[in-house]
């Protein structure tokens, strides 16, 4: 069974920083590029970033890029969302993704 938990969310001040994980399971991990969406209240869901199988790639939403690193660990079956200079509008629920798979998410809350 694929299993994707995230975890790492929170409420930080604007200019803040987190880090998100997800530990995935049920699947062979490094053979997946892997993504992370957010959803914003009464928003769509939103790609931020993907990177591919061995990591060697990234690529970011046009919002984030410049602020937010993905990364994984293949060994250890993680993802990885490095989130810095954080804003209010980076305000969402952050899901770890691949194929049509998603976890449950975990709560960003940017505010002061």
């Amino acid at each position: 069974e694929v299993q994707l938990v995230e975890s790492g969310g929170g409420l930080v001040q604007p200019g803040g920083s987190l880090k998100l994980s997800c530990a995935a399971s049920g699947f062979t991990f490094g053979s997946y590029a892997m993504k992370w969406v957010r959803q914003a209240p009464g928003k769509e869901l939103e790609w931020v970033s993907e990177i591919t199988v061995g990591g060697g790639s990234t690529t970011y939403a046009d919002a984030v890029k410049g602020r937010f690193t993905i990364s994984r660990d293949n060994a250890k079956n993680m993802l990885y969302l490095q989130m810095s200079s954080l804003k209010p509008e980076d305000t969402a629920t952050y899901y770890c993704a691949f194929l049509g798979y998603r976890g449950q998410g975990t709560q960003v809350t940017v505010s002061s």
